[in-house]
């Protein structure tokens, strides 16, 4: 498979060899990136966002890539993330498709398609890798990180490395660590992509790409990032127009299923299912209590960001509210200015992507005081 670039993209060479924290490393690696605004003469004024297992890098519209970016109703100016006072930095995730070094990318020592020789990536390999992103721009302290979901466990990876590497933090939707629940559900996910025939131990290609299998996970994935509050009001027991078909009378006969096909089709084909892989499982093995000795807690605590502020959401049963409580409550016990805010949107763990009534006046109402 290739991977999937967005116009206007930059891209940042990685330090050669750049060592993965669970052995082995990189050669010629890249970060795919873009900024929205100008850094200040002090370099004081930047904020970097960390994203969640698919998005690119593209948060936002820019001069080379007019096409809305994923987070495009908080990011630019005067927005809650506003350019005319910060300089954003966005990356794409080391591990994923979308521009960064990952599985689906050529392996410089081989001249082939990376697949499972890439070595195994951790959450604490995104983090280095921005790190040094950040650092080629001669910054020495960020304004802010933002971090969200699985880029909430980058961010708190991130702060874990690099102490007092950022003056605030913002955690959306994150976790210090993964629950049962969702390493559960991520897991049925990989099993769906590695027990389509077509996936092949990761040697498939457009013509055997195992589309079944990525079908199967992205919509067991939908289902888990929406509430069932949200299932009910938006479609209810509707059911579809025409009738059952004979030849498949077990197929889609409800407004919801025929929502998550097309959700699921839309994704398939601008997502490489070893990256999904990789990406997934990192986010299983995360746990910061590891830092210190198995208590999540005090390895919060002995985090140094003087400022954070948590948001997460009742619904969401992905990265439970418990979990942004915790990060909270965990960094206050070190000492720390750290608020959660629990919101009460209806559409679960992805509501960060689109209550934006809710989500930017909580990051702008912060960020003006940083």
């Amino acid at each position: 498979m290739s991977e999937f670039i967005p116009p206007g993209t930059r891209f940042f060479d990685l330090p050669s060899p750049f060592p993965m924290k669970r052995g082995g490393h990189l050669q010629q690696a890249r970060l795919a990136y873009e900024t929205w605004g100008e850094l200040s003469p002090q370099r004081d004024n930047a904020i970097l966002i960390l994203t969640g297992l698919s998005p690119s890098a593209h948060a936002a519209t820019q001069p080379d890539n007019p096409e809305p970016g994923w987070w495009e109703a908080m990011l630019g100016p005067g927005k809650a993330i506003d350019t005319n006072r910060f300089f954003v930095i966005c990356c794409n995730s080391l591990g994923s498709c979308k521009g960064s070094t990952g599985p689906a990318s050529l392996n410089p020592g081989t001249g082939q398609t990376w697949r499972l020789d890439f070595p195994d990536i951790s959450v604490e390999d995104i983090a280095a890798a921005a790190h040094a992103l950040v650092e080629s721009f001669g910054i020495g302290e960020l304004a802010s990180l933002i971090g969200c979901s699985m880029g909430g466990m980058s961010a708190l990876a991130y702060l874990q490395l690099f102490p007092g590497a950022s003056r605030s933090h913002i955690n959306v939707s994150g976790a210090a660590l993964a629950l049962p629940f969702s390493i559960a559900i991520r897991s049925l996910q990989r099993e769906a992509i590695r027990l389509d025939p077509a996936w092949n131990q990761g040697q498939y290609d457009a013509d055997t790409y195992p589309e079944s299998g990525m079908r199967i996970a992205r919509k067991l994935g939908v289902v888990t990032y929406r509430s069932a509050l949200e299932w009910d009001g938006r479609f209810g027991r509707v059911r579809l127009d025409s009738d059952r078909r004979e030849d498949d009378p077990f197929g889609l006969e409800f407004e919801v299923e025929s929502y998550l096909e097309g959700h699921a089709r839309r994704f398939i084909r601008v997502f490489d299912p070893n990256c999904y892989l990789y990406l997934s499982r990192c986010m299983d093995w995360f746990d910061l209590g590891e830092y210190a000795n198995g208590d999540a807690m005090a390895a919060l605590a002995a985090l140094q960001v003087p400022r954070t502020r948590v948001l997460g959401v009742t619904t969401d049963i992905l990265f439970p509210i418990q979990q942004q409580e915790q990060i909270a409550a965990g960094l206050r016990a070190g000492g720390h200015q750290a608020e959660c805010l629990a919101l009460p949107s209806p559409q679960g763990h992805d509501a960060f992507l689109v209550d934006f009534g809710r989500f930017s006046p909580a990051v702008a109402d912060f960020l003006a005081d940083i």
